[in-house]
């Protein structure tokens, strides 16, 4: 029963994908400005733009742009990179890394900074600790996250002559500089979603810890720790389960400005790059990536939803 569940979702992400793909293929046709003589510094006119335009395939219907686009990439080729001439493939293979780790820690502290705190003020409720949590969480959610990256930079250069590491160590020069340059941008990168799922947590276990089960609990004379972990919690966090793969794609959209700030060679730099230079493979190979990506956590999420709670197979 499980599968079939499975098969449904699959058959459901299969039209997001299609719909998904004529977006990213229509939408940087819409920027102003024209590619070609982008590409050749606007020093090229007449016969050069036209050779080159038949060269690329831009001179031909956009329908007809988007079947050969399209059968190319279900071959596997998304392209070659109008800017770098090299493949798009190539190119996301050595940024992929970089952006998918600045996500996963991002990803994880927002889990270890919205559960817990959510607990802690759901099971405090209307105290202190409470107040201060919420008034936290309001604020992670209303700060802009590049506009705390700029102040992580610049206020302690002005204060103490000291400035975060900026750039990039690969990983074979020296592995804990490698990993450590991603905690800050991370930390950021996180703050917000933390705080979404830190809002979500605190509401759904204060409704769950009003249930008559856990009332019963509560009158067998069970610990607090065994009551809220053990009987409330696993029910409380299955909405947070849902909300989460809304807020990895947040995170995912977030790494332009993050990765540009602290100048990390990921996608999100690359493709704000491939904007202004409106390098069309490369802004749709990282897009279509991005969206697989994002359709893959929600089918993962929708799995574990499924998990905890068997119900939801059978529905």
């Amino acid at each position: 029963m499980l599968r079939r569940y499975l098969l449904k979702r699959l058959v459901v992400a299969i039209p997001s994908l299609i719909i998904a793909s004529l977006i990213i293929f229509t939408l940087p046709r819409l920027l102003p400005g024209d590619a070609v003589q982008l590409m050749l510094e606007e020093k090229a006119y007449g016969k050069d733009l036209d050779d080159l335009r038949h060269k690329l395939g831009l001179d031909r219907p956009i329908y007809i742009q988007y079947f050969t686009w399209i059968g190319q990439v279900v071959r596997g080729n998304l392209g070659e990179s109008l800017w770098t001439r090299r493949t798009v493939v190539e190119e996301l293979g050595s940024r992929l890394p970089v952006t998918l780790l600045l996500a996963a820690v991002a990803g994880s502290f927002s889990i270890l900074i919205g559960i817990p705190i959510g607990v802690l003020s759901a099971v405090r409720a209307d105290t202190l600790r409470d107040y201060v949590a919420r008034s936290l969480a309001i604020l992670g959610l209303s700060v802009p996250g590049f506009w705390l990256a700029t102040l992580v930079i610049i206020l302690p250069a002005m204060w103490w002559g000291w400035t975060p590491h900026l750039g990039f160590t690969e990983f074979r020069r020296n592995p804990t500089a490698h990993v450590l340059q991603f905690i800050l941008p991370g930390f950021i990168l996180g703050i917000a979603s933390g705080a979404a799922i830190m809002r979500l947590t605190r509401a759904m276990l204060l409704e769950v810890l009003r249930q008559d089960y856990v009332r019963t609990a509560w009158s067998k004379g069970l610990r607090e720790r065994v009551v809220v972990l053990k009987h409330s919690l696993k029910n409380a966090v299955i909405p947070v389960i849902t909300i989460l793969g809304i807020q990895f794609a947040q995170i995912f959209s977030a790494t332009v400005i993050i990765e540009s700030i602290f100048q990390l060679p990921g996608m999100g730099r690359f493709l704000f790059d491939a904007i202004l230079q409106r390098d069309y493979p490369v802004i749709q190979g990282i897009n279509l990536l991005v969206v697989s990506i994002i359709v893959l956590i929600n089918l993962l999420v929708d799995l574990t939803y499924a998990v905890l709670d068997p119900r939801i197979r059978y529905s």
